[in-house]
């Protein structure tokens, strides 16, 4: 597959009462095809937060985003931009962050969590310096690219973002 310069098509998922901002790297093929995140039929992001919130796993785009926003959580990625082959974040070259304050003026955050080691590093690199003050935890990619992860474990590995909402309310 040949690399391709991808420019992020989604707005953010965020309102005033966003406290967590959960941060991907880019949206796949599948996500940019769907328009939104996440939705790749393997990739098992829904499915932890459902199991997370002990709620019914969100189908489709309205009910994901109302979902998010009733929980405070905000939803978005550290690229802007970069150029990748297909949905390999090894791939990324020549990235680009978001502009990551557009959120952390309009909503108190109270904790960042990146999903998987790529988004991690990256927004360590670009990213952590536009939210001075927000604590930062890497969590495990819900990609069906890390297969070794079973959903349990990914659940148990995402409650720190629960007890992070937990605390703020």
């Amino acid at each position: 597959m040949e690399p391709t310069h991808i420019e992020h098509p989604l707005e953010p998922i965020f309102d005033a009462r966003s406290r967590v901002l959960v941060l991907g790297t880019m949206p796949s093929p599948k996500s940019r095809e769907a328009g939104f995140y996440y939705a790749h039929p393997q990739n098992r992001f829904w499915k932890v937060m459902a199991a997370l919130f002990e709620e019914p796993e969100p189908l489709g785009n309205e009910a994901r985003a109302a979902f998010m926003l009733e929980r405070r959580v905000a939803l978005w990625d550290v690229l802007a931009s970069c150029t990748i082959e297909g949905a390999s974040d090894a791939s990324i070259s020549n990235a680009r962050p978001n502009d990551l304050s557009r959120i952390g003026l309009a909503a108190p955050l109270e904790a960042v969590f990146t999903t998987g080691s790529k988004a991690t590093g990256l927004y360590r690199r670009f990213c952590a310096g536009m939210l001075p003050g927000v604590p930062h935890v890497g969590l495990p990619s819900t990609s069906p690219a890390n297969a070794r992860m079973r959903l349990a474990n990914l659940v148990e590995a995402y409650r720190p973002l629960r007890d992070a909402l937990r605390r703020s309310a």
